[in-house]
């Protein structure tokens, strides 16, 4: 009976770690950053002046230092999401959707690192990212300059881009300023708020066109899934 017993066990186990062996790995981290046509880092004040009114545009993109998606290999490449909301992306009190979307993928991936790069973003942007109305292929440029806190630079070809620098005292106005959206993505290991020196979306599929210049609008950080 013993022997039976172990031997169903072991049958169990085995079958366990061929199932395990089976499902594609995610081990996978990089840099992170974002920008909106509102700012993340105010006071009550101009917050409250802006929600509803502005702020339901927003670019936001990953690159991969190192790491694979389904087990797909993505050391490198980079994905960018822009989207546009109905309301102000992150108000408590009102809903930002529908809200539709395009992705960005690095033109230096594979058939398969692109789809695999497409299911990373929307798994960590979730809801935000599930009505995708288009799909390009740019090449994607995604900076950390580590010599200056707060300074990051993503280029998606010639259709989104962000540049950042820290926030200092001056950006300051009424100085209780303070984090009052939080990033649009999960997993994320670190986040700070900076300055969009610049952020801007060309494209001609949302309906909306943006250039913005010198907004408390921005998050940088890692992430690690």
């Amino acid at each position: 009976m013993k022997r039976v017993l172990w031997t169903m066990v072991a049958l169990s186990l085995a079958a366990c770690l061929s199932f395990a062996a089976s499902i594609p790995s995610n081990n996978i981290y990089g840099d992170y950053v974002e920008a909106r046509t509102a700012d993340v880092y105010t006071g009550p004040c101009f917050a409250n002046s802006e929600v509803g009114l502005t702020g339901q545009l927003a670019v936001f993109g990953w690159r991969v230092t190192k790491g694979s998606w389904s087990g797909v290999d993505l050391d490198g490449l980079g994905v960018v999401g822009v989207v546009r909301a109905s309301s102000t992306l992150g108000d408590v009190y009102h809903t930002a959707y529908p809200v539709k979307a395009v992705l960005i993928v690095d033109e230096r991936a594979s058939a398969a690192q692109r789809e695999a790069l497409v299911n990373f973003a929307q798994a960590q942007a979730g809801k935000l990212l599930s009505n995708v109305v288009a799909t390009e292929v740019q090449p994607i440029r995604f900076t950390v300059d580590a010599s200056h806190h707060g300074s990051a630079s993503l280029e998606a070809g010639d259709l989104a881009r962000i540049t950042t620098r820290a926030i200092v005292d001056t950006d300051e106005i009424c100085h209780n300023e303070d984090v009052y959206y939080e990033p649009l993505v999960s997993h994320l290991t670190h986040a700070m708020p900076a300055v969009a020196s610049r952020s801007s979306y060309s494209g001609n599929h949302l309906g909306s066109t943006w250039n913005e210049s010198n907004r408390r609008s921005a998050f940088i950080g890692t992430f690690a899934v």
